[in-house]
């Protein structure tokens, strides 16, 4: 089987890739531009540790340039796209919006448009939690009224509609994952926790926001490349499918960081109100998931954080350097 996969060094990308390299009856093509939002030291890491893969193949491209995209569609009939490049991060949306537009929404679209030309009939699409909005209600599930409220959940809620429409129109399946908050190994620095390791062992400033009053779905790469390998071997009826990726179990701030300080210690924290774009609270069922992949074995928190605090330790050097 082929499969082009975006954002193949990315945090989720990459360990998709890794996975599915161990089936050697795939080819995998991985799609990245490489970008310096965070740390180009760990985006090339990430790939040198999938590129040894014979079936595995990489194209620096941005996918939002049509002509070079459009050149590998042409030289390889893929059996499925995966989708998980995007420019990332709900506050630098507000800051840099044109960014969201050419990769999030331009790029989408050119891999819906290239699909179409060339026959592919199977596109997966990494949409995000942040598409729902502040919500009071919990657990919120797939039928939920969406209420963006900035750049970047603006920019996944259009990938929605690109995808309802070409799936009426062109005969394209695609299957929608609305991710949470999700943790692991060679994490983004900009997320919480490996943010939060890197400040302590660094001993710089973190900035806590609504003085850690958050409360967040989060979900263990495991299970979110798990689900995927499920969802891909699913053949369903309707033509667009959304699936909330998630744990359903969500976790104080302040009992994250708790466990953190005792392994890490504290960095410089400066409390501070709620910032613009933030969110009190995700917590999404995943019923509907489960319906389907009949996976329930979800990675406990506490569980996973060792993990994570393993690896952290393991990896100190680089996280120091990076």
């Amino acid at each position: 089987m082929k499969i082009l996969v975006t954002g193949c060094a990315g945090f989720v990308g990459y360990h998709l890739c890794k996975r599915l390299l161990k089936n050697k009856d795939h080819k995998i093509y991985g799609v990245d531009n490489l970008n310096n939002y965070y740390s180009l030291g760990l985006k090339k890491l990430r790939l040198k540790k999938i590129r040894i893969k014979k079936n595995f193949f990489f194209y620096k491209i941005d996918k939002s340039n049509f002509k070079k995209l459009k050149s590998i569609f042409k030289k390889n009939k893929f059996d499925i796209i995966i989708n998980l490049a995007a420019q990332a991060g709900v506050r630098y949306s507000i800051s840099n919006p044109k960014a969201y537009f050419n990769s999030n929404i331009s790029g989408f679209f050119n891999l819906a448009e290239l699909s179409r030309i060339y026959g592919i009939k199977k596109i997966f699409y990494a949409s995000s939690s942040s598409v729902y909005g502040e919500k009071k209600k919990f657990p919120l599930n797939e039928r939920e009224i969406v209420n963006p409220k900035n750049i970047y959940s603006l920019s996944k809620k259009n990938n929605e509609d690109v995808a309802q429409i070409y799936s009426n129109y062109y005969n394209i399946n695609f299957v929608g994952l609305r991710l949470f908050t999700i943790y692991g190994d060679w994490g983004r620095p900009d997320m919480l926790i490996i943010k939060y390791i890197t400040a302590a062992v660094k001993n710089k400033k973190f900035y806590l926001n609504n003085y850690g009053k958050h409360f967040r779905d989060f979900t263990h790469i495991n299970d979110v490349v798990n689900n995927i390998l499920i969802l891909m071997k699913k053949n369903f009826k309707k033509k667009h499918m959304i699936f909330n990726i998630c744990s359903n179990n969500p976790v104080s701030l302040k009992f994250i960081l708790k466990l953190l300080d005792k392994e890490f210690g504290k960095p410089k924290i400066i409390k501070r109100t709620k910032q613009l774009a933030d969110v009190y609270k995700t917590h999404g069922d995943n019923k509907k998931l489960i319906s389907v992949t009949k996976y329930k074995n979800f990675v406990d928190i506490k569980v996973g954080l060792i993990e994570v605090i393993n690896w952290a330790k393991e990896n100190i050097n680089f996280l120091k350097k990076n």
